[in-house]
């Protein structure tokens, strides 16, 4: 099943800064060729559910290996059965709306 997934991974007890686990975790999805794309509070992610799901894993398990002791994933995940959507797909049709606008 296909799935598009936004992503806020939160370490704790790593310090103020989080950006190099946010960096390993776009480097794990990377290495797992899902389309993501990062924004200022979390990432899209879209693929087969298994791999989406596998790369979220293999971020917390990475992380902790960091030094994480903590980490909190927020997600949101959409499915659809009546027709193939991705990322650009959404993106476009509320750019579309906003250009008629």
């Amino acid at each position: 099943m296909h799935v598009i997934m936004d992503i806020m991974v939160s370490p704790s007890g790593v310090g103020l800064s989080i950006s190099p686990y946010v960096a390993h975790c776009q480097k794990i999805f990377q290495e797992a060729q899902l389309n993501h794309q990062l924004h200022s509070f979390g990432t899209n992610v879209e693929g087969e559910w298994d791999q989406v799901m596998a790369a979220v894993k293999r971020c917390h398990d990475e992380l902790h290996a960091m030094g994480a002791v903590r980490i909190t994933s927020h997600m949101k995940l959409g499915t659809r059965t009546d027709r193939p959507q991705s990322i650009a797909d959404k993106i476009n049709s509320v750019q579309q709306k906003l250009d008629n606008l």
